[in-house]
């Protein structure tokens, strides 16, 4: 006959630096004969930060090399833009709570809002780099046209930054 394994409560606890949820697994008889751990990803550590503007370059990278995304940024009105942004961080929070704070959102909403702010200023400042090596974004001639040019091409950076963020 087959014994039924029971999973008791869970917790959080720091090992070696990170957080981890610890989960004691009992036999039928109540016994804890077992712990898992899961490493959760609930603080933004420089490690978090790196890949991130990895995963930001990745797609920013071929992007901002396209005159599509140039002539864009010359001809959206700013309202379009400004939804674009607003819809890049709509999508990072859906993304990153799913991802990570589903579960234990509660007592970790700084670190959510950090990751998500974090994760998109580093994906503008990546973007704001590329474009400005590549000399497409004429700072002190037109900084409107830089900024847009910046965030419509952040959009697609930001979505790569975020999921390379998953990477454990």
């Amino acid at each position: 006959m087959e014994q039924k394994v029971e999973i008791k409560e869970t917790t959080i606890k720091r090992i070696g630096g990170y957080l981890h949820r610890v989960v004691p697994i009992a036999d039928k008889s109540g016994e804890i004969i077992s712990y898992a751990l899961k490493p959760l990803m609930l603080e933004f550590k420089p490690r978090d930060i790196m890949q991130v503007i990895i995963g930001s370059a990745l797609l920013a990278i071929p992007v901002s090399l396209t005159e599509e995304a140039w002539n864009l940024g010359e001809t959206l009105p700013i309202s379009n833009v400004s939804m674009i942004a607003a819809i890049s961080l709509v999508l990072i929070s859906v993304f990153v709570y799913f991802n990570f704070y589903k579960v234990t959102l509660k007592g970790y909403v700084t670190d959510f809002i950090k990751r998500i702010i974090g994760t998109y200023i580093i994906s503008l400042l990546v973007v704001a780099l590329i474009l400005t090596l590549i000399d497409k974004c004429p700072w002190r001639i037109d900084n409107l046209l830089a900024i847009k040019r910046i965030i419509i091409v952040a959009f697609p950076a930001a979505m790569s930054g975020t999921l390379s963020d998953t990477i454990k």
